[in-house]
């Protein structure tokens, strides 16, 4: 079995391990179809097998940019929602990230697995748990989106297990995992006609063939 416990980098408070940053269109949730400028954070321990980005995982493969550097980057490009991913992005603390793009403008966003304690100020969380890890409970009340990735028919379940213990005003989606998308996606469509409840999410971005 995979070893998951990584070891990060020294990082101080004002650098963060940048795998890699881009200005694109939000391909996923709520927020899909808008203007984002992504920022991938490395570090992972949650070891999920389909995962797109296992590069990310070890955080030590990607430089300790400035912050300052990174939000400058950023605000050369027209798009004010700003996404922080990873990896898992909540292995670092955030709190100067965030601050630091409000003071830029930027709507901030953060997709994470939710298996760390909050740090940062969120203009939206989208919570997509994983079951390789459990999340911390403190994560269910500050989500704003819910997103669970089906790949298998037993996840409906799982979804419907976490979908319990979020807020009302929580945005629900089940989104296919891609390699298993044609398989799952009917599936996907005949549960949401029966629980209304949910929305489906699709990854648009690969349909566009853009990051």
């Amino acid at each position: 079995m995979r070893d998951k416990t990584l070891i990060l980098p020294d990082i101080s408070t004002d650098t963060l391990p940048l795998m890699e940053a881009f200005y694109t269109i939000q391909g996923e949730g709520y927020h899909q179809g808008k203007a984002a400028y992504f920022i991938r954070l490395g570090g992972c321990d949650v070891g999920c097998h389909w995962c797109d980005v296992k590069e990310s995982w070890d955080a030590s493969q990607f430089p300790n940019s400035k912050i300052e550097d990174i939000v400058d980057t950023a605000a050369q490009y027209p798009g004010r929602l700003a996404v922080i991913t990873g990896g898992e992005p909540l292995m670092h603390d955030l709190d100067e990230l965030c601050r630091q793009l409000h003071n830029k403008g930027f709507q901030t966003n953060i997709e994470t697995s939710g298996v760390y304690a909050l740090t940062g100020e969120w203009d939206w969380i989208c919570f997509s748990p994983k079951k390789f890890k459990s999340p911390d409970l403190g994560m269910y009340a500050k989500a704003n989106e819910l997103k669970v990735i089906i790949f298998n028919k037993s996840d409906f379940e799982w979804a419907e297990e976490h979908a319990s213990k979020v807020s009302k005003e929580c945005k629900l989606y089940l989104q296919p995992e891609w390699s298993k998308s044609n398989e799952m996606l009917p599936l996907i469509i005949d549960y949401i006609k029966e629980n209304p409840k949910w929305e489906v999410s699709l990854q648009i971005h690969k349909f566009m063939n853009i990051p």
